[in-house]
């Protein structure tokens, strides 16, 4: 059980770690994680915890670190059997109840017109406080030093204010204080310029970081569109317009040229293109006719179509996609989780030292301590870890998003840095590297050897039957006769009758018992023998596919650094092997149950380095799950394999994989650039500070310049 929190106006990852800290803490609760992109928090429910408490407990963190933040929280993730509701009680500062749909609408209702308000009082702000402080430098004596004064609290007020509210909270060691203290403390010594300028410099900081928030933020908002407004319901007088959710299954919905299908279902009647981009990232449309399956999410371009629907709303296509791009914000990985830790930490440190800095060297009589306080200062300054905390996280998100846009769905941080790992690729056979769909390989006899075949095997559902009858139609146009006297031969084949002639279709067990000299077939797939009136006419070799553009999948996996390649099969040995030697696989198992898959997969992945499973995402699910990295090849709609798989390849392509490497990779080498740059400008400035040698605005930049590079950086185009 779990409680979903909304944080409207939270986009401070510095203070999103401390409220996870501090409510990780509670005896009530378990795992707790902030997604800053969706401004909200997840917190794990241990058993028995008295909700209504729970809530207004949450609610004073929130306000301890963050007191402009308004807390709202999802009615349905609050109800579970086992857990006290209590009476709906509200803290009167902060708690209010909402239904997950609406709270998000509310939110997106009033985000654009907040953001422009916010944007003109900054603008304003800036210009107010720059012609102040350009007013001081023209002029000298008091009017000099008011004029400062003055660009200092336009700059400033927020952060003086939050300052003093968070130290009657209790919350001292935060970048307000440090702010503050460091600002105040440069007024105190005669550095006013420096004063406003690391004011000015901060507000600008946290422009840059509420942009960079708000543009990652965006990506999901963008999704969002691909959620349905409404859906055309059929009924006996014509059609009604009504929300999705009221949509059942069974119900027939009508869709228009140029409207998005609203629920995932079948055609009933019409035929169109489908835009399919917004699921799999693919330009080319597709066409659809009655038959067909429509999921929700894509475009009908031209024509009007008639959807059985199958699934409800909540279980749609579009929803499950919706959901997993929204949480794979808050799904962290290693890097983030360790940045976390280590922001905790070293802002802590850096305070403490420089209350030694400021205080030891002159009661060691090593100089006065206006100058050690003044490299005190600097201390201060360079202390906020907001360029890491910040642009780690907005990394990987915007990784995530590159790959999403690709039509490749990854679930979190984490699985983004094993993917950029792999050494290893384990493919599933069937539907995976082949088509999974049978087709006429080989005719060995003439095209009556076809014709005899087509006419007996019209009357089975089996694929290989219908491969064969595929065939002869593609090739005639001619009507396949009846055949007289229909027989099953159970493990052997079939038999009929034509013109008083005895037909036999099987396979080489039959000719065998039969007594007929036949030839053997070579190759891969499925031998059909034809024999007619107990003479062998040929025979037809039915093969699953190789998948287009499979060998050159292959080869870019390899270019990306994949040493081995493995393919496991429930498969025929002799088919197995015949794939595996012609893509040059470097081993190929077949013949296996799920469960000899998953003893084979351990004794890889025993072998060490990273492994990804690839299958359908459906018989495979337990593989899936036990790889480092399982990644599902279930097509766009599969619900097994958005459930069972750690990356979801939308499309079926696996050569979007390589892709997918090449994206993790870039997105993992701008973390290092952004954690090495930042970690080491700090230290550098924190060591050139100790001899006075770095000035308060080399400090500045070590600070918030550094935090802006840092997220320009990490919003770069990862593929």
């Amino acid at each position: 059980m779990e409680m979903k929190v909304y944080l409207k106006g939270l986009t401070c990852a510095n203070c999103a770690g401390k409220i996870e800290e501090a409510v990780s803490r509670m005896k009530e609760t378990g795992e707790v994680s902030i997604n800053l992109m969706r401004q909200e928090m997840t917190v794990g429910l241990r058993e028995g915890a008295e909700l209504e408490k729970l809530r207004t407990e949450i609610g004073r963190v929130v306000h301890k670190f963050e007191p402009d933040v308004e807390v709202l929280f999802h009615r349905e993730s609050l109800h579970s059997e086992g857990y006290h509701e209590g009476r709906h009680c509200h803290d009167g500062n902060c708690c209010h109840e909402h239904s997950h749909t609406h709270e998000h609408e509310h939110a997106h209702e009033h985000e654009h017109e907040h953001g422009e308000a916010l944007s003109r009082m900054r603008f304003l702000r800036f210009g107010a406080g720059l012609a102040v402080f350009l007013a001081a430098i023209l002029l000298d004596g008091a009017a000099e030093t008011v004029c400062f004064l003055a660009a200092y609290l336009i700059f400033g007020y927020d952060v003086l204010l939050r300052a003093v509210k968070n130290i009657a909270r209790g919350q001292v060691f935060d970048e307000n204080f440090l702010m503050s203290l460091s600002t105040a403390g440069a007024l105190a010594i005669g550095e006013m310029p420096e004063a406003v300028f690391v004011m000015l410099f901060y507000q600008v900081g946290e422009a840059f970081q509420d942009y960079a928030v708000a543009r990652s933020r965006k990506s999901i908002t963008a999704l969002l569109d691909i959620r349905p407004d409404f859906a055309r319901r059929v009924t006996e007088g014509g059609t009604e317009e009504v929300p999705p959710e009221q949509i059942a299954v069974g119900d027939s919905i009508l869709v228009k040229a140029g409207e998005r299908i609203p629920l995932d279902g079948i055609i009933e009647e019409g035929r169109a293109m489908l835009d399919t981009a917004a699921l799999t990232g693919e330009s080319l449309p597709r066409s659809v006719n009655q038959g067909d399956s429509a999921l929700s999410g894509c475009i009908n371009m031209d024509g009007t179509l008639r959807i059985r629907v199958e699934k409800p709303f909540g279980d749609s296509t579009v929803m499950k996609i919706l959901e997993l791009v929204e949480n794979a914000a808050g799904k962290k990985s290693r890097t983030e989780r360790f940045i976390t830790r280590f922001a905790r930490i070293y802002t802590p440190v850096v305070v403490l030292l420089a209350v030694l800095l400021a205080t030891v060297p002159p009661l060691l009589g090593l100089g006065a301590f206006q100058v050690w306080f003044g490299r005190a200062l600097v201390f201060l300054v360079v202390s906020c870890p907001c360029a890491l905390v910040l642009s780690v996280p907005l990394s990987y998100f915007a990784g995530i998003g590159a790959a999403s846009r690709r039509g490749i769905l990854i679930k979190g941080g984490g699985d983004l840095d094993t993917l950029c790992h792999l050494e290893r690729v384990v493919f599933d056979k069937t539907g995976t590297l082949t088509e999974g769909r049978f087709s006429v390989a080989e005719i060995s006899g003439d095209a009556e050897t076809l014709a005899l075949a087509a006419a007996g095997e019209a009357m089975s559902n089996h694929p290989i039957a219908k491969a064969i009858v595929e065939k002869f139609h593609e090739t005639r146009n001619d009507s396949l006769p009846e055949p007289e006297e229909y027989q099953e031969l159970g493990g052997y084949g079939i038999s009929y009758k034509k013109d008083g002639e005895t037909i036999l279709l099987g396979n080489a067990r039959l000719m065998e018992r039969e007594g007929i000299r036949f030839e053997a077939a070579k190759g891969a797939g499925t031998a059909v023998y034809v024999a007619e009136d107990g003479h062998y006419r040929g025979h037809i070799l039915v093969a699953d596919a190789l998948k287009t553009g499979v060998h050159d999948a292959l080869d870019r996996l390899r270019k990306q650094g994949v040493r081995e390649i493995v393919m496991l099969t429930g498969d025929r040995k002799e088919n197995a092997q015949a794939v595996a030697a012609e893509l040059g696989l470097d081993g190929a198992h077949a013949e296996l149950l799920p469960e000899q898959k998953l003893e084979l997969l351990e004794r890889l992945k025993g072998k060490g380095g990273k492994t990804a499973f690839v299958g359908d995402g459906i018989n495979d699910a337990p593989v899936l799950a036990g790889a480092d990295l399982g990644i599902a090849m279930g097509g766009i709609g599969s619900d097994a394999a958005i459930e069972a798989a750690d990356v979801v390849l939308m499309d079926d392509d696996i050569g979007k994989l390589a892709a997918g490497i090449r994206i993790a990779r870039n997105t993992q080498r701008i973390v290092r650039q952004n954690i090495t740059f930042a970690l080491g400008a700090k230290i550098l400035v924190l060591a050139l500070s100790v001899p006075g040698i770095a000035t308060m605005w080399m400090a500045v930049f070590a600070d918030v310049g550094v935090a802006v590079l840092a997220i320009l950086n990490a919003m770069r185009k990862k593929d």
